[in-house]
Formats: structure tokens, sequence, C-alpha cells
């Protein structure tokens, strides 16, 4: 029975085949009938009816301060434009440093980020000291937090996670071969699998069909390499449990970090108020530095010996 019917619709299939190539024959009357009498509705219709184009919906440019665009630059520029100042003695030295600046062709982003990258320090820092979120200590999660801004926090995580399996792979085939290195030919051959990781990354953008993936810039690329040797070197004599621990608090730490660089809130008030900015970092450092304290993780960790 099951045999018949795909006998049969096999057969209905032959036919419908033969029969569209008998009517798409040049010298078939009936083709060339069909084909007049579709031309004389497309003429007609053409002709009669008008062309309405609707257009598709472009999204907004997502700011980077990582790079010099009008998208970037412009509302800096007209943010400094309407903040009026006193004299340049003894409260706004800084500002008018930035206004000099600005007209010299530096760009405001980069006096913005410059300016934020002590707060992201200082923001790790307390995470580590007040939370207990360890990481891979600041360098790392500020460096990833800057290559988050330039390429997104989806393809900034991703070429990070493709680091950390390419290093992690690369030691364990190293301890599985019993292959000894010294120290600097084995970062050059690690820095060598995390490029063609990364490569593979971007030959494969167009199969993916992601953007943001194919227009990556060289700048967060090598940042993410470099970055290649400091997790090697942090993951050194640390157990597969911990190495992924540090790793996902790191990306915790880098996507908070990431979350303060791009607060409008905090690039206006930085960029308006560089003097009270750069004080208060300085404060809450030194304040932090003199705290001893239990931290929050612990805390919850100790919590029925604290009860006791």
């Amino acid at each position: 029975m099951h045999y018949s019917l795909m006998k049969i619709f096999t057969w209905i299939i032959v036919l419908l085949a033969v029969f569209l190539g008998a009517i798409m024959l040049p010298g078939n009357t009936f083709a060339q009938a069909g084909r007049l009498e579709v031309t004389d509705v497309v003429d007609v219709a053409t002709a009669s009816s008008t062309v309405i184009e609707i257009p598709t919906p472009t999204p907004a440019p997502r700011q980077d301060l990582t790079e010099e665009s009008v998208e970037t630059v412009e509302p800096f520029k007209k943010l400094l434009d309407s903040q009026g100042l006193n004299s340049i003695w003894p409260l706004n030295p800084i500002k008018y440093a930035i206004r000099q600046a600005v007209d010299a062709q530096v760009p405001p982003n980069t006096i913005v980020l410059l300016l934020l990258l002590p707060g992201v320090a200082a923001l790790i820092a307390a995470a580590r000291h007040l939370i207990g979120l360890r990481g891979f200590g600041i360098f790392l999660p500020a460096a990833l937090a800057v290559t988050f801004v330039a390429t997104g926090p989806v393809v900034g995580i991703a070429l990070f996670l493709i680091i950390v399996f390419v290093s992690t792979s690369f030691r364990i085939i190293l301890r599985r071969t019993k292959v000894k290195l010294q120290y600097l030919p084995r970062m050059a051959l690690l820095l060598h699998f995390v490029v063609l990781g990364i490569l593979l990354v971007l030959f494969a953008a167009p199969l993916i069909q992601r953007p943001e993936i194919s227009n990556v810039s060289i700048f967060p690329v090598l940042v993410l390499v470099l970055l290649a040797e400091d997790f090697s070197r942090v993951q050194l004599g640390k157990s597969a449990k911990v190495a992924v621990n540090l790793t996902f608090e790191t990306l915790l730490l880098a996507l908070a970090s990431y979350v303060f660089l791009t607060t409008k809130g905090v690039q206006e008030f930085a960029l308006l108020n560089p003097e009270i900015w750069i004080l208060a970092i300085i404060f809450f450092d030194i304040v932090l530095g003199k705290y001893v304290g239990l931290r929050i993780m612990e805390l919850w960790r100790f919590k029925k010996l604290i009860s006791r």
C-alpha cells in the first residue's frame, strides 16, 4: 500500500514536470499566447498603477566612545558649548583645559573615556573589596568593558569566550601531550591560536549574518588578543572550577563597567564637572582602601557562624 502510494506520487511529479516543460517550449503556441497575455496584463498594470515604496526602518547608530564619529562627538561639543564658565581659578582649570583641547581637535569622546576609566577601576575595586567578586584583577575587566563599548556586549562576550576556550584548550593539549615549552614561545604559540580562532569567527560572519561581527574594528580585536596572555597567566596554578568562576565574575564586572561607561548621565557629569569627578574618585578610593571589614559574599558564606 505504502509502495503504491509512493509510486503514484512519483508519477504525478513526472507528469507535472513534462507538462510544464511542454508549455514552456519556445515553439509552443500555447506558451506564446500565455506569454502575450501575461505581457499585456503587466503592461496595463504598469501603465495604470503607481509604485509605492515602503521605507525600511534603519536602526539608530550605537554610540561608541572609542570611535570619533558625528553621533558621538557632536553631542559632547554641544554639551560643552551650553555650559557657562566663570573664572579659571580656582574651580575651573580642568574645564578650560578640556575646551582648549577640544578646540585643538582632540575628540571629546576620548576625554570622556579617559575621565571614566578611573571610575571603572574604582567600581571594580569596590566589587572586589566590598562584595567579594574577584575576577581577573582590575585591568582585564576594565579592558573588556572598553572592548564591549567598541563592539557591543554580545560580540565582545563571544570573542572573549573564544579566547577563554582557545587558552584553556591550549593548556589542556600541552598538558596531555606533555610538551614542555619556555614561557615566551608558549605565549607566542597561544597568541597564534587565539588569532586563528578570531579569524574563524570573522570568516563565519557571512553565515551568521550579524553585521556587528562584520563591522568590528581592529582595536577591540587587538585588545582581546593581547588579553589572552593575561588570562593564561592568571589561569596558571588554578583549578578548572576556580578558572570558570573567575571567568564568570570577570564577565559580570566587565558588563557592569560597560553599563557604567555607556550611561549618559555619568558621561555628562564627568565632562561638565571634571574637578569634582576626579576628586570624588580619589576620595572614594582612599575610603575604600581603609575598609577592613567582611565582604558581602563572606557575610553570606559565614552567616551561620555569625548568627551564633
